[in-house]
């Protein structure tokens, strides 16, 4: 059968790297408080010049080198975020200019932490319907540029970065072979007073900043993440006992180590990056794959889990045999 098959990883962060300590002189905070209740540690702040489609790029061309293809063999190219350059034209239309492709379908997902998901299975399920055959899903953020930086509650729990993924149509064996298992996505709009953004061109006509109730949607996050983990591995005919990696968005220590232990899963199968890069909202999980895969832990072979949750509130999960 034809299956979505990732091929190279990437990831791009800003040049600076801000620690809880430089945080904590300009806002009313300690890296005590922000490690005990996030395991936060650093995270990065983009530039005037760092946007999320250049981050976006610098992290697409990074997973081009590590798949072995050039850019003009892409034919798709999905990007999640919630922080676009512009309201119009989309984000992934400038990362298509930067990369130097003439002509391709390009365009943006909008699911905030959820986002990189509902990429994948977006361009998953093209890839399987014919209509592309290698696509690029990025997942991109300049968060800082939506922060209340006198919120504490808030502003220490972000950071900025990218990260890329190529995937390819190939064919693969039913049982054992390589690329997109399963994905499942859910959303529920009743929720969305527990987190967003308090402004947006159709309402206030201004950027607005991010506003969270931040023990509402640890509670929800831990029972949403573990449920549709274990549907997606439903899906796919595979069990918890299965897994060899989750790379579950990276919002908050806490919350990984809850949902682990929900799932009875061991803390050596997750992958946790939360501490150096912050909560990256749909950047989050590719960031975390890429790292992942560099390092050496992920292996051609394994089956990997990804999972988020979002405001919406949105959350998914794919099953993928790296």
């Amino acid at each position: 059968m034809i299956r979505a098959v990732i091929t190279g990883t990437g990831s791009a962060l800003p040049a600076r790297r801000v620690s809880n300590a430089e945080l904590a002189e300009t806002v009313d905070t300690s890296d005590e408080w922000i490690v005990e209740r996030t395991g936060i540690r650093f995270r990065h702040i983009a530039g005037p010049e760092e946007t999320t489609a250049t981050l976006g790029a610098d992290a697409a061309k990074a997973a081009l080198a590590a798949a072995g293809v050039v850019a003009r063999d892409i034919d798709l190219i999905v990007l999640a975020t919630a922080t676009p350059d512009q309201t119009f034209p989309s984000s992934a239309t400038k990362v298509q200019h930067l990369l130097g492709i003439d002509d391709c379908v390009a365009f943006d997902v909008a699911a905030v932490c959820s986002g990189f998901l509902y990429a994948v299975q977006v361009a998953d399920s093209m890839i399987r319907a014919g209509s592309a055959r290698r696509a690029l899903v990025i997942g991109s953020e300049t968060f800082s540029r939506i922060l209340d930086w006198e919120d504490r509650a808030t502003c220490v729990l972000f950071g900025d970065g990218a990260g890329a993924i190529v995937i390819e149509a190939q064919e693969s064996d039913v049982q054992h072979g390589r690329g997109v298992l399963a994905t499942r996505l859910h959303a529920d709009g009743r929720h969305n007073e527990l987190l967003y953004v308090d402004g947006g061109p159709s309402t206030t006509g201004t950027v607005g900043k991010v506003r969270m109730r931040g023990r509402e949607v640890f509670r929800h996050a831990v029972v949403n993440l573990a449920t549709v983990l274990e549907e997606t591995l439903a899906a796919a005919g595979l069990s918890v006992a299965d897994i060899d990696w989750v790379v579950p968005h990276q919002a908050n220590a806490r919350i990984l180590d809850a949902t682990a232990r929900k799932l009875g899963l061991g803390a050596d199968k997750v992958v946790v990056t939360v501490d150096q890069h912050a909560n990256t909202s749909a950047a989050s999980v590719p960031l975390a794959l890429d790292t992942a895969v560099r390092d050496g832990r992920i292996e051609q072979g394994d089956l990997v889990v990804l999972e988020a949750m979002g405001g919406g509130f949105t959350w998914g999960a794919a099953a993928v045999r790296f």
